[in-house]
């Protein structure tokens, strides 16, 4: 999969995530706990305007992530039909752990460049699944 209009150099730029998005992933995170939270970010370049929580389907959820096909297709679909809006990546949480990609996340990535998310402890981090390995990623959180 390719990120429409993916530059490699926007692993420095600050993306700006919705308030509503920032409390969906935590939200996310503190009812799956102690299990791992998953899902799609979406919006238009460089704004994250969803979370949408899927369902894990990994073997061991408690020690892992798998977005439910259903949904990454769904979501694929609607940013189809919503030029304004794409899949910029995914979000998961690490209930035991720290809110930075663990050496898990470093062997499923596919260096795409798409925005990876991590809910630990009340917090969030944003990182750019790079060819080179995860590069964090400064946001800001606003309203709408």
């Amino acid at each position: 999969m390719c990120l429409r209009g993916f530059a490699p150099n926007l692993a420095f730029v600050t993306v700006t995530l919705t308030a509503s998005a920032h409390a969906a992933i935590l939200d996310a995170a503190a009812k799956a706990h102690p299990l791992e939270c998953c899902g799609l970010l979406v919006g238009p370049e460089g704004i994250v305007r969803n979370a949408l929580a899927a369902r894990n389907v990994a073997a061991d959820p408690a020690q892992a992530f798998e977005i439910d096909p259903a949904a990454l297709v769904a979501a694929h679909r609607a940013a189809r039909a919503d030029r304004d809006a794409q899949v910029l990546g995914y979000f998961h949480s690490h209930p035991n752990g720290l809110a930075r990609p663990s050496s898990r996340d470093a062997a499923s990535a596919a260096g795409d460049g798409r925005i990876w998310a991590i809910a630990a402890a009340g917090s969030v981090t944003l990182w750019r699944d790079l060819p080179s390995g995860f590069a964090a990623l400064s946001y800001a959180v606003a309203d709408g």
